[in-house]
């Protein structure tokens, strides 16, 4: 095992084109870090040039202290799984696991050793005499990972490895590939385009954007307290809720407002903000942070009223309800499930003051308080 450092590090295509620009990170010896984005981010350009499988452009890159950006990918000591799983079809799962050790000279009963063992740790010991073929795509998969272990690297590079599988698979393979890293505690860099796969996998996440580092923390802190709106907007499904408000002063204090739908009394802990007042802000509400106020006389502090349903969604003990207020502006809550939600009808939610988000105006506006 090995700690990752990538040091200002950045790729160009065509001279031209910028697709990482100024990574920097330490992952640490066994650490588990998830890159995660939009397609087009960077994230697997990046998880590339740490394989070196694509040459570095500005910056350094070390594995183990080593700087490796001159480095054959073969002499890096790493295993990469990729998305297609990448075995040879005419061989076995026994001689696919065991290629790679094969080709290092390493002795027979050292290499039957390694590859049944990394079988058994990942159930497919009685698959080892199969070829690719006749196996299915979570069984290709534990193939894939199981030639990465016998390799025993310094640190393991998957890039969406879980993409190709079925919804209920890619539940199954997450749980077993986190129980992995917890038995083995390699170094592992992982990429995902899939926001849940990355909060239930990494002790850290990376979110990335149009090549550029977002946001660096655990899963939790990265969710509760996004550092701008396009973080707050990418992770969580249903995606938190943006609206554009005003800062007003009236009676004597601040408040907040969307005109024609609410006003409420401005958060004590934003007045440090510099001139706050008159400012346009944009406001984000979690769909979880909204809840029915019934009935309508209830004394919620914080109200939306009069929100039209659009779209009802079940989740069993939960529904997504697609909302519009007066002014159209759109909402989703995700709520408990009751009887009587049908589109047309007329609704109140209530807001916990504690989850409200404000952003600087903007796709990339800063988080000034969540």
């Amino acid at each position: 095992m090995a700690e990752v450092v990538l040091s200002e590090v950045g790729k160009d295509y065509s001279g031209s084109i910028r697709a990482v620009d100024r990574f920097s990170l330490h992952i640490a010896d066994g650490e588990f870090v998830v890159l995660v984005g939009p397609s087009g981010c960077g994230k697997s350009t990046t998880l590339r040039m740490i394989a070196g499988l694509d040459e570095v452009s500005r910056g350094t890159i070390s594995i183990g202290g080593r700087i490796v950006n001159d480095v054959h990918p073969k002499d890096r000591d790493i295993a990469m799984v990729f998305q297609n799983y990448a075995l040879y079809p005419h061989m076995t799962v026994y001689r696919n696991m065991a290629f790679a050790l094969r080709l290092r000279g390493e002795p027979k009963a050292e290499i039957d050793r390694k590859v049944r063992e990394a079988a058994a740790i990942l159930g497919i010991e009685g698959l080892l005499d199969r070829k690719p073929q006749h196996l299915s795509g979570g069984q290709r998969q534990r193939v894939a990972v199981g030639r990465a272990i016998v390799r025993q690297p310094k640190a393991f590079l998957f890039d969406e490895p879980l993409s190709n599988l079925d919804a209920r698979l890619r539940v199954e393979m997450r749980a077993e590939l986190k129980a992995l890293h917890q038995r083995l505690r390699t170094t592992t860099v992982y990429v995902t385009h899939d926001q849940e796969e990355a909060m239930t996998l990494g002790e850290r996440v990376v979110v990335m954007c149009a090549g550029v580092v977002q946001q660096v923390g655990e899963p939790l802190e990265v969710y509760r307290r996004p550092a701008n709106r396009f973080v707050a907007g990418f992770l969580g499904m249903p995606p938190m809720n943006f609206i554009d408000v005003e800062v007003v002063r009236a009676d004597g204090r601040l408040w907040v407002q969307r005109d024609g739908v609410f006003r409420w009394p401005m958060p004590a802990d934003m007045a440090h903000v510099d001139r706050i007042e008159g400012r346009s802000l944009v406001l984000g509400l979690r769909p979880e942070s909204l809840s029915m106020c019934d009935p309508p006389g209830s004394s919620t502090s914080l109200r939306l009223e009069n929100l039209e349903v659009r779209v009802v969604e079940p989740l069993g003990d939960r529904v997504d309800l697609f909302l519009a207020a007066a002014d159209g502006t759109r909402l989703v809550a995700r709520v408990d499930a009751v009887e009587g939600f049908s589109p047309g009808r007329r609704v109140a939610l209530g807001v916990d003051p504690a989850r409200l988000h404000f952003f600087e105006s903007g796709d990339f506006g800063n988080l000034l308080r969540g």
